[in-house]
């Protein structure tokens, strides 16, 4: 695979950010299972259990990042260019991450970087802990009688202090057919209309769209989403909204690439 970096051609392989779950080998789902299965190279947190590991490849290069809250024996910094360098290497390598690496999992942090390398990235998502303990524990996180959204918080900050939520990324499901009414209501808390929104349907599928503009373009993106498709919708509203994808550009003026 060739990619270009600087002006110089550069050949690299493939980096799979795949996560974990929260620790139970059989809550790894089945896209995991099998990018695990062809890797030539892991770079795996402590988080990732033994039974997990033993699903490695036996003949594949094993680098254990360390990072737990607390106690890196490896920086952030130090894993972005381990990456790097494993993708100069191998045609397929793994990164694997406890829970999912999209949640506190700082999947994004690694993905700009990988990608402003030229390194071609894949996301495999994972069962976050919140579900997965949960689950375990017998509690909905959702339930219509007692609560209609839910809230996941970081207990520290990059400096492992506690820090109220700033600037959270807000989802909203099945929410196309309300979207007029939760952009006035996110204007009335004090979003600001150029905040970056993305919306999905059919996600995961071969059918997948994405498109996005800014809040006060999200009634409008989301009437024409209506009009040309049956399937299911997420919302998206936040600052990482902008990383997004687009698959499918509604004919927006505002809307943005």
């Amino acid at each position: 695979m060739k990619n270009r970096h600087n002006n110089q051609n550069e050949s690299f392989g493939e980096v799979w950010l795949v996560g974990g779950g929260p620790g139970d080998p059989e809550l790894l789902t089945l896209k995991a299972m099998r990018v695990i299965s062809q890797a030539d190279a892991v770079l795996y947190d402590s988080l990732i259990s033994d039974d997990i590991l033993a699903m490695l490849p036996a003949k594949c290069l094993r680098i254990h990042t360390g990072k737990r809250c607390g106690a890196h024996s490896m920086t952030q910094i130090d894993i972005n260019k381990a990456l790097l360098t494993a993708a100069r290497k191998y045609k397929h390598v793994v990164r694997l991450k406890g829970g999912d690496p999209f949640i506190f999992g700082r999947g994004g942090e690694e993905l700009e970087y990988l990608e402003q390398h030229g390194v071609s990235v894949q996301i495999v998502p994972g069962i976050t802990a919140a579900g997965g303990c949960a689950a375990a524990a017998g509690i909905p996180l959702t339930h219509r009688e007692y609560g209609n959204a839910l809230v996941l918080h970081s207990g520290h900050t990059k400096f492992n202090e506690f820090s109220p939520c700033q600037n959270p990324t807000r989802v909203f499901y099945m929410g196309l057919r309300q979207a007029g009414a939760i952009t006035a209501h996110l204007l009335q808390e004090g979003i600001t209309e150029d905040t970056p929104i993305a919306l999905i349907t059919n996600g995961t599928l071969p059918t997948q769209e994405v498109h996005k503009g800014v809040l006060m373009d999200l009634p409008f993106i989301a009437e024409r989403v209506l009009t040309d498709t049956s399937g299911p919708g997420l919302i998206f509203v936040g600052e990482v909204a902008a990383m997004a994808k687009v698959q499918q550009q509604c004919n927006n003026s505002q809307a943005v690439a």
